[in-house]
């Protein structure tokens, strides 16, 4: 990768994005930025108490997380964001225009028992189904890649690192 890229690990909750995406950082020797440290209090309360967010909640959560973004232009970045609609993508890239995002994807049932272990996560398993339902997965148009969870997080992060990588490749090939 000649430009380091801004990249935003996005999924459902429990897909190990928090895990993931400093490992990632690490592998493309860039800072890492914690999508959830950019909700207000409100947002955390609300799920907290097992309410899902609406928009009018994540608007203000995303164009910090957009912010963010647009500060590493050109030099590169990891932040996790759930990034769950396309509406939700459209907004970060309009704050950071080169974004490229990592989907973390994975089977309903891995992803339930990974939540489960979670200590001290404000996200409750209870929420996942609301996360599924929004879930809009990343199309054809829209710069990025889907890596798979199963297995470690060293191997998910390599998996990602791989799939980045290809994707450059497909890019410099069709320009």
């Amino acid at each position: 990768m000649n430009t380091p890229h801004v990249v935003v690990v996005m999924g459902v909750a429990g897909t190990g994005k928090t895990t993931i995406g400093p490992l990632l950082a690490e592998r493309l020797g860039v800072p890492y930025a914690e999508g959830d440290d950019f909700h207000p209090p409100a947002n955390i309360a609300k799920m907290s108490a097992g309410t899902p967010l609406d928009d009018d909640d994540r608007w203000p959560w995303l164009d910090a997380i957009g912010a963010w973004a647009h500060s590493r232009t050109g030099l590169g970045g990891v932040v996790s964001s759930s990034a769950l609609k396309r509406s939700y993508r459209d907004r970060l890239r309009a704050s950071g225009p080169g974004v490229v995002f990592v989907h973390l994807t994975g089977d309903r049932a891995l992803i339930e028992a990974r939540m489960a272990e979670r200590k001290g996560h404000f996200m409750p398993t209870a929420l996942l189904d609301s996360q599924f339902a929004t879930l809009q997965p990343l199309q054809a148009d829209e710069a990025g890649v889907a890596v798979d969870v199963s297995g470690t997080p060293e191997e998910i992060a390599d998996r990602a690192c791989e799939a980045l990588a290809a994707y450059d490749r497909e890019r410099a090939g069709s320009s």
